[in-house]
Protein backbone atom coordinates (compact mmCIF):
# COMPACT_ATOMS: atom_id res chain seq x y z
CA UNK A 1 0.00 0.00 0.00
CA UNK A 2 0.68 3.60 -0.36
CA UNK A 3 2.05 5.56 2.58
CA UNK A 4 3.39 8.95 2.84
CA UNK A 5 5.94 10.34 5.00
CA UNK A 6 9.17 12.14 5.93
CA UNK A 7 12.42 9.91 5.25
CA UNK A 8 15.89 10.34 5.92
CA UNK A 9 18.53 10.37 2.51
CA UNK A 10 21.76 12.11 4.48
CA UNK A 11 23.08 14.61 6.50
CA UNK A 12 20.46 17.65 5.72
CA UNK A 13 18.54 15.64 3.28
CA UNK A 14 14.83 14.95 4.40
CA UNK A 15 12.20 14.62 2.33
CA UNK A 16 8.45 14.39 2.19
CA UNK A 17 7.47 11.92 -0.55
CA UNK A 18 5.34 8.47 -1.44
CA UNK A 19 6.26 5.64 -0.75
CA UNK A 20 4.90 1.60 -1.68
CA UNK A 21 5.17 -0.63 2.06
CA UNK A 22 5.74 -3.77 1.26
CA UNK A 23 3.08 -6.28 2.15
CA UNK A 24 3.86 -7.12 5.91
CA UNK A 25 4.87 -11.01 6.70
CA UNK A 26 3.11 -13.28 9.40
CA UNK A 27 5.49 -11.56 11.86
CA UNK A 28 4.81 -8.00 11.44
CA UNK A 29 1.90 -6.14 11.92
CA UNK A 30 1.36 -2.67 9.64
CA UNK A 31 -0.01 0.53 11.53
CA UNK A 32 -1.71 3.99 10.90
CA UNK A 33 0.49 6.79 12.34
CA UNK A 34 -2.15 9.68 14.10
CA UNK A 35 0.40 11.66 16.07
CA UNK A 36 4.46 11.56 16.89
CA UNK A 37 6.13 14.95 18.63
CA UNK A 38 9.18 15.57 17.48
CA UNK A 39 12.33 15.21 19.32
CA UNK A 40 16.03 17.25 19.83
CA UNK A 41 17.71 13.33 19.15
CA UNK A 42 15.90 13.24 15.65
CA UNK A 43 17.50 16.98 14.89
CA UNK A 44 20.65 15.38 15.30
CA UNK A 45 19.89 12.41 13.59
CA UNK A 46 18.55 14.40 10.20
CA UNK A 47 21.99 16.97 10.30
CA UNK A 48 24.39 13.85 10.96
CA UNK A 49 23.12 11.31 8.15
CA UNK A 50 25.21 8.29 8.56
CA UNK A 51 27.70 9.96 11.02
CA UNK A 52 24.65 9.09 13.64
CA UNK A 53 24.92 5.54 15.75
CA UNK A 54 21.84 4.77 14.97
CA UNK A 55 22.10 5.70 10.97
CA UNK A 56 22.74 2.75 8.11
CA UNK A 57 25.54 3.58 5.97
CA UNK A 58 23.15 2.69 2.72
CA UNK A 59 20.13 5.00 4.10
CA UNK A 60 20.71 7.30 0.67
CA UNK A 61 19.31 3.75 -0.87
CA UNK A 62 17.10 2.57 1.78
CA UNK A 63 16.20 5.99 3.16
CA UNK A 64 14.97 5.66 6.83
CA UNK A 65 11.60 7.03 8.04
CA UNK A 66 11.94 9.76 10.70
CA UNK A 67 9.93 9.89 14.03
CA UNK A 68 10.14 7.90 16.75
CA UNK A 69 7.64 9.19 19.69
CA UNK A 70 4.36 7.95 18.09
CA UNK A 71 1.03 6.70 18.75
CA UNK A 72 -1.30 5.24 16.47
CA UNK A 73 -4.29 2.36 15.17
CA UNK A 74 -3.27 -1.45 14.64
CA UNK A 75 -4.73 -1.85 10.74
CA UNK A 76 -3.81 -5.00 10.05
CA UNK A 77 -1.89 -8.13 12.46
CA UNK A 78 0.47 -11.02 10.93
CA UNK A 79 -1.08 -14.38 12.28
CA UNK A 80 2.10 -14.81 13.97
CA UNK A 81 0.75 -11.89 16.24
CA UNK A 82 -2.87 -12.62 16.15
CA UNK A 83 -3.76 -13.96 20.04
CA UNK A 84 -2.41 -10.50 21.55
CA UNK A 85 -2.70 -7.28 18.82
CA UNK A 86 -5.53 -7.17 17.28
CA UNK A 87 -6.97 -4.42 14.32
CA UNK A 88 -8.45 -1.10 15.69
CA UNK A 89 -5.77 -1.03 18.72
CA UNK A 90 -4.47 2.06 19.72
CA UNK A 91 -0.78 1.45 20.06
CA UNK A 92 2.79 2.78 21.32
CA UNK A 93 5.85 1.55 21.51
CA UNK A 94 8.85 1.43 23.43
CA UNK A 95 11.59 2.63 20.46
CA UNK A 96 14.66 1.99 22.40
CA UNK A 97 15.07 -1.77 21.43
CA UNK A 98 18.70 -2.77 21.95
CA UNK A 99 17.76 -5.75 19.76
CA UNK A 100 20.82 -8.30 19.55
CA UNK A 101 23.33 -5.51 20.70
CA UNK A 102 22.38 -3.21 18.38
CA UNK A 103 21.51 0.57 18.12
CA UNK A 104 18.61 0.07 15.71
CA UNK A 105 16.07 2.10 16.20
CA UNK A 106 12.23 3.39 14.32
CA UNK A 107 13.02 7.44 13.28
CA UNK A 108 16.64 6.13 12.79
CA UNK A 109 17.75 3.15 11.35
CA UNK A 110 14.15 1.59 9.26
CA UNK A 111 13.22 2.06 5.78
CA UNK A 112 9.53 1.39 6.63
CA UNK A 113 9.22 1.96 10.49
CA UNK A 114 9.09 4.92 11.82
CA UNK A 115 6.78 7.70 12.94
CA UNK A 116 6.38 10.91 10.61
CA UNK A 117 4.27 8.50 8.32
CA UNK A 118 0.75 8.34 7.83
CA UNK A 119 1.53 4.24 7.81
CA UNK A 120 4.04 2.44 8.55
CA UNK A 121 5.39 -1.61 8.95
CA UNK A 122 6.15 -2.19 12.76
CA UNK A 123 8.87 -5.39 12.47
CA UNK A 124 9.43 -8.45 14.23
CA UNK A 125 11.60 -7.82 16.72
CA UNK A 126 9.48 -5.21 18.19
CA UNK A 127 6.91 -7.45 18.85
CA UNK A 128 9.51 -10.04 20.58
CA UNK A 129 10.83 -7.69 22.66
CA UNK A 130 7.32 -6.53 24.35
CA UNK A 131 8.25 -2.98 23.06
CA UNK A 132 4.71 -2.39 21.20
CA UNK A 133 2.08 -1.31 23.50
CA UNK A 134 -1.93 -1.17 23.06
CA UNK A 135 -2.66 2.06 24.43
CA UNK A 136 -5.80 2.28 26.19
CA UNK A 137 -5.99 6.09 26.66
CA UNK A 138 -7.97 8.80 25.12
CA UNK A 139 -5.74 11.31 23.43
CA UNK A 140 -3.10 10.11 20.89
CA UNK A 141 -0.56 12.69 21.54
CA UNK A 142 -0.15 11.54 25.57
CA UNK A 143 0.58 8.11 23.86
CA UNK A 144 3.38 9.98 21.87
CA UNK A 145 4.66 11.82 24.57
CA UNK A 146 5.20 8.75 26.83
CA UNK A 147 8.41 7.99 24.98
CA UNK A 148 10.07 11.23 26.23
CA UNK A 149 8.40 10.97 29.39
CA UNK A 150 10.21 7.33 29.71
CA UNK A 151 13.11 8.93 29.25
CA UNK A 152 13.13 11.53 32.34
CA UNK A 153 11.62 8.49 34.32
CA UNK A 154 14.32 5.90 33.33
CA UNK A 155 17.11 8.73 34.71
CA UNK A 156 15.47 9.00 37.54
CA UNK A 157 15.42 5.36 37.76
CA UNK A 158 18.94 5.35 36.95
CA UNK A 159 19.95 7.33 39.85
CA UNK A 160 22.13 6.02 42.32
CA UNK A 161 23.49 6.84 45.90
CA UNK A 162 25.82 4.80 48.38
CA UNK A 163 27.06 4.69 52.02
CA UNK A 164 30.56 5.10 53.20
CA UNK A 165 32.16 1.80 53.41
CA UNK A 166 29.45 -0.15 52.11
CA UNK A 167 29.42 -1.16 47.81
CA UNK A 168 25.88 -1.73 47.46
CA UNK A 169 24.47 1.55 45.12
CA UNK A 170 21.03 2.66 46.62
CA UNK A 171 18.68 2.92 43.18
CA UNK A 172 16.89 6.04 42.03
CA UNK A 173 17.10 9.67 43.31
CA UNK A 174 17.76 10.69 47.57
CA UNK A 175 14.08 10.63 48.55
CA UNK A 176 13.13 13.76 51.04
CA UNK A 177 16.76 15.38 49.13
CA UNK A 178 17.52 17.87 46.78
CA UNK A 179 17.41 18.03 43.32
CA UNK A 180 18.27 20.38 40.46
CA UNK A 181 17.48 20.00 37.03
CA UNK A 182 19.52 22.23 35.38
CA UNK A 183 18.64 24.28 31.54
CA UNK A 184 15.34 22.75 32.66
CA UNK A 185 12.52 24.91 31.33
CA UNK A 186 12.54 23.26 28.28
CA UNK A 187 9.93 20.48 27.33
CA UNK A 188 11.74 17.84 28.15
CA UNK A 189 12.96 19.80 31.68
CA UNK A 190 9.29 20.44 32.44
CA UNK A 191 8.50 16.52 31.87
CA UNK A 192 11.49 15.66 34.18
CA UNK A 193 9.51 18.27 36.56
CA UNK A 194 6.10 17.08 36.49
CA UNK A 195 7.24 13.50 37.42
CA UNK A 196 9.71 14.87 40.14
CA UNK A 197 6.55 16.64 41.50
CA UNK A 198 4.46 14.10 41.77
CA UNK A 199 6.30 10.13 41.42
CA UNK A 200 6.37 8.33 44.95
CA UNK A 201 9.31 9.03 45.58
CA UNK A 202 10.00 12.31 45.60
CA UNK A 203 12.60 15.17 46.80
CA UNK A 204 11.84 17.75 49.48
CA UNK A 205 13.46 20.72 47.11
CA UNK A 206 13.29 21.44 43.53
CA UNK A 207 15.54 24.07 41.80
CA UNK A 208 15.05 24.42 38.04
CA UNK A 209 17.51 26.40 36.75
CA UNK A 210 17.30 28.51 33.08
CA UNK A 211 18.72 31.11 31.18
CA UNK A 212 15.49 31.95 28.92
CA UNK A 213 13.24 34.18 31.40
CA UNK A 214 10.23 33.76 29.37
CA UNK A 215 10.90 29.83 29.77
CA UNK A 216 11.23 30.02 33.24
CA UNK A 217 7.63 32.66 33.81
CA UNK A 218 5.75 29.34 31.77
CA UNK A 219 7.21 27.06 34.01
CA UNK A 220 6.45 28.77 37.10
CA UNK A 221 2.66 29.52 35.82
CA UNK A 222 2.68 25.69 35.35
CA UNK A 223 4.37 24.63 38.12
CA UNK A 224 3.71 26.99 40.91
CA UNK A 225 5.31 26.92 43.65
CA UNK A 226 2.59 27.18 46.43
CA UNK A 227 1.22 24.41 44.81
CA UNK A 228 4.37 22.49 45.02
CA UNK A 229 5.12 23.66 48.98
CA UNK A 230 1.20 22.12 49.61
CA UNK A 231 3.10 18.31 48.94
CA UNK A 232 6.12 19.26 51.06
CA UNK A 233 8.24 20.60 48.22
CA UNK A 234 10.20 23.76 48.40
CA UNK A 235 10.49 24.61 44.41
CA UNK A 236 12.21 27.49 42.86
CA UNK A 237 12.75 28.58 39.44
CA UNK A 238 16.11 30.68 39.02
CA UNK A 239 17.71 32.51 35.79
CA UNK A 240 21.69 31.89 36.30
CA UNK A 241 22.00 34.54 34.26
CA UNK A 242 21.02 37.12 36.41
CA UNK A 243 23.89 35.90 39.15
CA UNK A 244 27.89 37.14 38.60
CA UNK A 245 28.05 33.55 40.73
CA UNK A 246 25.25 31.26 39.74
CA UNK A 247 26.92 28.51 41.73
CA UNK A 248 27.17 30.58 44.61
CA UNK A 249 23.59 31.49 44.51
CA UNK A 250 22.41 27.77 44.01
CA UNK A 251 24.21 26.82 46.95
CA UNK A 252 23.06 29.57 48.90
CA UNK A 253 19.16 28.15 48.12
CA UNK A 254 20.39 24.65 49.39
CA UNK A 255 22.00 26.05 52.36
CA UNK A 256 25.47 25.56 51.18
CA UNK A 257 25.13 21.81 51.65
CA UNK A 258 24.29 21.03 47.68
CA UNK A 259 22.36 19.04 45.84
CA UNK A 260 21.59 15.16 46.03
CA UNK A 261 20.39 14.90 42.28
CA UNK A 262 21.52 17.25 40.00
CA UNK A 263 20.16 16.45 35.87
CA UNK A 264 21.73 18.41 32.92
CA UNK A 265 19.52 19.05 29.91
CA UNK A 266 21.95 21.18 28.10
CA UNK A 267 24.97 20.26 26.60
CA UNK A 268 27.39 22.58 26.96
CA UNK A 269 30.53 22.46 29.15
CA UNK A 270 29.89 25.45 31.50
CA UNK A 271 26.64 24.15 32.75
CA UNK A 272 27.97 20.43 33.01
CA UNK A 273 30.51 22.36 35.31
CA UNK A 274 28.17 24.39 37.39
CA UNK A 275 25.95 20.91 37.76
CA UNK A 276 29.36 19.07 38.82
CA UNK A 277 30.03 22.60 41.33
CA UNK A 278 26.76 22.34 43.55
CA UNK A 279 26.66 18.34 44.32
CA UNK A 280 26.56 17.59 47.78
CA UNK A 281 28.47 14.59 48.78
CA UNK A 282 27.44 11.27 46.90
CA UNK A 283 25.87 13.50 44.96
CA UNK A 284 24.46 12.00 41.36
CA UNK A 285 24.67 13.78 38.27
CA UNK A 286 22.69 13.20 35.44
CA UNK A 287 24.49 14.04 31.95
CA UNK A 288 20.90 13.74 30.16
CA UNK A 289 21.44 15.93 27.19
CA UNK A 290 23.16 13.71 24.14
CA UNK A 291 25.69 16.05 22.53
CA UNK A 292 26.44 15.81 18.57
CA UNK A 293 29.98 16.74 19.06
CA UNK A 294 31.78 13.18 19.95
CA UNK A 295 34.53 14.76 21.32
CA UNK A 296 32.42 16.90 23.71
CA UNK A 297 33.44 17.32 27.39
CA UNK A 298 32.99 20.32 30.62
CA UNK A 299 35.08 20.34 33.60
CA UNK A 300 34.67 18.25 36.54
CA UNK A 301 35.66 18.22 40.08
CA UNK A 302 37.40 15.26 40.45
CA UNK A 303 38.38 16.71 44.33
CA UNK A 304 34.98 15.85 45.38
CA UNK A 305 34.71 12.35 43.34
CA UNK A 306 37.63 11.19 45.34
CA UNK A 307 36.36 12.87 48.84
CA UNK A 308 32.50 13.25 48.73
CA UNK A 309 32.24 10.28 46.59
CA UNK A 310 29.94 12.21 43.97
CA UNK A 311 29.64 10.91 40.95
CA UNK A 312 28.57 11.20 37.07
CA UNK A 313 26.43 9.23 34.54
CA UNK A 314 24.56 9.58 31.43
CA UNK A 315 21.21 7.64 30.35
CA UNK A 316 19.54 7.64 26.87
CA UNK A 317 16.14 6.83 26.45
CA UNK A 318 14.04 4.52 28.94
CA UNK A 319 13.37 1.26 28.65
CA UNK A 320 9.52 -0.18 28.53
CA UNK A 321 8.87 -0.24 31.80
CA UNK A 322 9.44 3.40 32.53
CA UNK A 323 7.14 3.75 29.34
CA UNK A 324 4.42 1.89 31.21
CA UNK A 325 5.25 3.96 34.25
CA UNK A 326 4.48 7.07 31.96
CA UNK A 327 0.97 5.50 30.54
CA UNK A 328 -0.13 4.75 33.64
CA UNK A 329 0.76 8.04 35.64
CA UNK A 330 -0.65 9.77 32.68
CA UNK A 331 -4.22 7.65 32.92
CA UNK A 332 -3.94 8.31 36.82
CA UNK A 333 -3.91 12.20 36.25
CA UNK A 334 -0.38 12.42 38.35
CA UNK A 335 1.37 13.86 35.58
CA UNK A 336 0.62 15.93 32.38
CA UNK A 337 2.63 15.40 29.36
CA UNK A 338 0.80 18.01 27.77
CA UNK A 339 2.87 20.94 29.82
CA UNK A 340 5.77 19.96 26.52
CA UNK A 341 4.30 20.34 23.80
CA UNK A 342 3.90 24.22 22.08
CA UNK A 343 3.21 23.37 18.99
CA UNK A 344 1.34 21.52 16.31
CA UNK A 345 1.20 21.04 12.56
CA UNK A 346 0.57 18.42 10.05
CA UNK A 347 3.03 15.95 8.32
CA UNK A 348 3.74 18.55 5.40
CA UNK A 349 5.46 21.03 8.13
CA UNK A 350 7.59 17.31 9.73
CA UNK A 351 10.29 18.34 7.64
CA UNK A 352 11.19 21.69 7.57
CA UNK A 353 10.95 21.30 11.72
CA UNK A 354 13.26 19.13 12.34
CA UNK A 355 16.17 20.46 10.50
CA UNK A 356 15.20 24.12 12.35
CA UNK A 357 14.31 22.61 15.84
CA UNK A 358 16.87 24.34 17.93
CA UNK A 359 15.76 27.70 15.99
CA UNK A 360 12.34 27.32 16.78
CA UNK A 361 11.77 28.85 20.24
CA UNK A 362 9.41 26.74 22.99
CA UNK A 363 9.04 23.38 24.02
CA UNK A 364 7.43 20.05 22.02
CA UNK A 365 6.44 20.85 18.07
CA UNK A 366 3.49 17.65 18.02
CA UNK A 367 3.00 16.53 14.28
CA UNK A 368 -0.40 14.56 13.00
CA UNK A 369 0.63 13.22 10.11
CA UNK A 370 -2.80 12.40 8.06
CA UNK A 371 -3.15 16.27 8.88
CA UNK A 372 -1.62 19.59 6.26
CA UNK A 373 -1.05 22.08 8.37
CA UNK A 374 2.20 24.44 8.98
CA UNK A 375 3.81 24.89 12.40
CA UNK A 376 1.87 26.74 14.63
CA UNK A 377 2.23 28.11 18.40
CA UNK A 378 -0.81 27.28 20.56
CA UNK A 379 -0.55 30.90 21.37
CA UNK A 380 -0.71 32.12 17.38
CA UNK A 381 -3.82 29.96 16.94
CA UNK A 382 -6.53 32.35 17.77
CA UNK A 383 -4.80 35.16 15.86
CA UNK A 384 -4.28 32.85 13.07
CA UNK A 385 -7.67 31.89 12.80
CA UNK A 386 -9.10 35.58 12.80
CA UNK A 387 -6.51 36.63 10.01
CA UNK A 388 -7.40 33.17 7.58
CA UNK A 389 -10.94 34.07 8.21
CA UNK A 390 -10.80 30.23 9.34
CA UNK A 391 -13.48 29.53 12.52
CA UNK A 392 -11.84 26.27 13.24
CA UNK A 393 -8.91 27.64 14.31
CA UNK A 394 -10.76 30.19 16.85
CA UNK A 395 -12.62 27.32 18.37
CA UNK A 396 -9.58 25.34 18.77
CA UNK A 397 -8.13 28.08 20.32
CA UNK A 398 -10.90 28.31 22.37
CA UNK A 399 -10.49 24.98 23.76
CA UNK A 400 -7.13 25.92 24.00
CA UNK A 401 -7.08 28.91 26.04
CA UNK A 402 -10.17 26.60 28.56
CA UNK A 403 -7.31 24.47 29.35
CA UNK A 404 -4.56 27.11 30.77
CA UNK A 405 -3.14 27.22 27.50
CA UNK A 406 -2.29 23.75 27.30
CA UNK A 407 -2.68 21.32 24.66
CA UNK A 408 -5.51 18.52 25.84
CA UNK A 409 -7.66 15.67 24.76
CA UNK A 410 -10.52 17.67 23.43
CA UNK A 411 -8.23 20.01 21.22
CA UNK A 412 -7.18 16.91 19.87
CA UNK A 413 -10.53 15.39 19.16
CA UNK A 414 -11.19 18.74 17.58
CA UNK A 415 -8.77 18.66 15.38
CA UNK A 416 -8.43 15.30 14.21
CA UNK A 417 -12.86 15.64 13.17
CA UNK A 418 -12.11 18.83 11.89
CA UNK A 419 -9.14 19.21 10.00
CA UNK A 420 -8.29 16.15 8.30
CA UNK A 421 -9.27 16.04 4.60
CA UNK A 422 -8.22 13.14 3.39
Amino acid sequence: MKAKGVRLHGANDLRLEEFELPEITDDEILVKVVSDSICMSTYKCAILGTAHKRVHEDVADHPAIMGHEFAGDIVKVGKNHQDTFKPGMKFTLQPALNYKGTMWSPGYSYEFFGGDTTYCVIPAEVMELGCLLEYKGRAYYEASLAEPMSCSIGAFNAAYHTKMGVYTHQMGIKEGGKLAIMAGAGPMGLGALTYALHRDVRPSMIVVTDLNQDRLDRAAALFPPEEAAKDGIELHFVNTGNFEDPVAELLRISDGKGYDDVFCYAPVAAVVTQSSAILGRDGCLNFFAGPTDKNFSATMNFYDVHYNSTHVMGTTGGNTDDMIESLELTAEGRIDPSVMVTHIGGLDAAAETTLNLPKIPGGKKLIYTHLSMPLTALTDLREKGEKEGDKRLVELADIVDAHKGLWCPEAEEYLLANFIED
